[in-house]
């Protein structure tokens, strides 16, 4: 095996475009995951002094540093409460959108599906520079209400694309095989049509939480640093604090996404998320 470290033994093993192929490839997963990797090392370095590859002590001073931040606590705690409210409300409003979308023809149908996109085809500080001129006169400016709203409006379209896409594949049939044994609609909704639409309301919650999770620019603009969300906090860890608190607050961010990725890795696929965005 070690006589394939010589590059040039390598190159005459495995052939020029084996050879191509493989650097391109380890190119490519060390500018993927290079910044990761340090973002890792950087977390758990007590001491990592340039020029040093590698930290010269590991250990997890900086998570006591971060965690011992009355500041960076509660931003943490204020992310995961405007997340949740945030899925919860666009659960509750996008989904009977979704289904109307998916089983009424009404005029304008496509025309309403297009206008959830208008909130991230422009430039969003613009769309929230406007929006705060209304919350002014609303008294939501630096509110949880105005900061949840900005997230669900961010949201929306994932919460109305994906959902339509997984009731249109409900047939009709199934639901009025379930009409013909006896069920209600609001039962064969709940039993029928629900359970089988869950994968795709399942990537659009995936969706909407991680959206929120990151959410900074309208959170800063409408929040008015009152609430502070934990992107929010990153701008000023970035200028106030060192470098390895940073890494650990990035960890602390990327952890719910992995979680959530994780338990719904069966739902999240190509099929799902493609669908989502045909409009038929």
């Amino acid at each position: 095996m070690f006589k394939y470290l010589n590059p040039r033994r390598f190159y005459h093993a495995v052939g020029k475009k084996n050879f191509w192929e493989f650097i391109v490839l380890a190119a490519f997963l060390l500018f993927f995951y290079g910044p990761l990797l340090n973002m890792f090392m950087l977390a758990f370095a007590d001491i990592y002094e340039s020029p040093a590859v590698i930290p010269q002590e590991w250990g997890l001073k900086w998570w006591d540093f971060v965690l011992q931040q009355k500041s960076l606590r509660s931003s943490i705690v204020q992310s995961y409460m405007v997340a949740i409210i945030t899925t919860i409300c666009s659960m509750v409003l996008c989904i009977p959108a979704a289904y109307s979308i998916a089983r009424f023809k009404f005029p304008g149908r496509k025309l309403f599906m297009l206008s959830f996109l208008l909130t991230n085809a422009f430039p969003k500080l613009g769309i929230y520079t406007s929006i705060a001129i209304l919350f002014y006169r609303y008294n939501l400016m630096g509110s949880l209400p105005g900061v949840v709203i900005i997230h669900m409006i961010n949201s929306m379209m994932f919460m109305v694309w994906l959902p339509a896409s997984a009731f249109r594949s409900v047939h009709r049939q199934q639901e009025e095989a379930a009409r013909d044994v006896g069920a209600g609609p609001i039962r064969t909704f709940f039993k029928v049509t629900l359970p089988m639409a869950t994968p795709g309301i399942a990537v659009a919650t995936l969706y909407t939480f991680l959206g929120s999770m990151e959410e900074a620019q309208g959170t800063m603009l409408v929040g008015l640093a009152r609430i502070k969300t934990m992107p929010v906090e990153m701008y000023g860890i970035i200028l106030d604090y060192p470098g390895q608190a940073g890494a650990v607050f990035s960890i602390l961010l990327l952890i719910p996404s992995i979680v959530l990725i994780f338990a719904m890795r069966k739902y999240i696929g190509p099929e799902a998320i493609a669908g989502g965005f045909k409009m038929k």
